[in-house]
């Protein structure tokens, strides 16, 4: 019984020690985002004040009138939102057939293809950064929502993971639409897409916050402001004050950024987190 008592009481412990260290690391990392809120409705003397506030004592929502009507941020907010719905949608899209393709047609070289796919994603992107932009800057694509789309709607990676899923689906399903005389784009569109729901949903999370995040490449081939996403006029609010650093504003700027993501995980976080079982190997 003491042997017992004694080995109850140090798993106690040990697991009170594991779950302080735990709270203590959640409690790091969320640190931050707190202050980034707080800082979002402080006024701009309270921001700078020493020693800093961890509460603002004047609440104030100017920093976001400041954003919204001083700086413009609707536009970067419209072409983010934009970018990333239609960009996510053609990925899906294009991605979800190529799968299929790879997936149920045991076409000549079908295999070898494949492997040179995801060889591809070996190579960095930075590699291919500049053929890309030449090719977007002779097409006459510059400035452009095409510009800022096209590029990134085909990821290996996407392919992979959709294909990945449609290997656990049986063929009878399309063998059964072929015998009833279905094309194979209705079988696809029909019958497969229907199914794929799990894999395209979380996907589709993945392909919003790639977009929504993506800084290098607008700020490769946009030059005009009309086209600026949300990251890109992160970087621009300091200079619409010359005086001092208005970090209040900037703080609201992030928080409009992050927002639109924290809500969709939080209505999509069932699929996204079922999707960590997707996307293992069969063969």
């Amino acid at each position: 019984m003491k042997i017992n008592s004694s080995y109850k009481a140090k798993r106690r412990v040990i697991s009170l020690v594991h779950h302080s260290i735990l709270y203590a690391v959640l409690v790091a990392m969320c640190l931050p985002f707190y202050w980034m809120i707080c800082t979002s409705f402080k006024t701009q003397h309270e921001t700078l004040s020493f020693p800093p506030t961890w509460f603002p004592h004047v609440f104030t929502f100017q920093n976001y009138v400041i954003l919204f009507q001083q700086i413009n941020f609707i536009r970067p907010l419209w072409n983010s939102f934009f970018i990333g719905v239609v960009s996510s949608l053609l990925s899906i899209i294009v991605c979800s057939m190529a799968a299929y393709a790879f997936a149920k047609f045991d076409f000549k070289g079908s295999k070898r293809i494949f492997m040179i796919l995801l060889g591809s994603m070996m190579v960095p992107g930075v590699v291919t950064l500049i053929p890309v932009f030449i090719l977007i800057r002779e097409l006459g694509l510059m400035n452009s929502y095409t510009g800022l789309i096209v590029p990134g709607i085909a990821g290996v990676g996407m392919i992979f993971f959709f294909r990945q899923f449609l290997l656990g689906i049986s063929n009878d399903y399309i063998h059964s639409a072929r015998i009833d005389g279905a094309g194979e784009v209705m079988i696809f569109w029909k019958i497969v897409f229907p199914m794929m729901r799990p894999a395209v949903i979380a996907q589709g999370l993945f392909a919003f916050t790639g977009a929504w995040n993506s800084f290098l490449w607008p700020l490769i081939i946009t030059t005009s402001d009309k086209f600026y996403t949300l990251p890109l006029a992160l970087t621009t609010i300091q200079g619409h004050f010359a005086a001092a650093p208005n970090y209040g504003v900037s703080m609201a700027g992030s928080i409009v950024v992050i927002i639109p993501l924290v809500i969709l995980f939080i209505f999509t976080q069932k699929h996204f987190l079922n999707s960590m079982n997707i996307g293992g190997v069969k063969e």
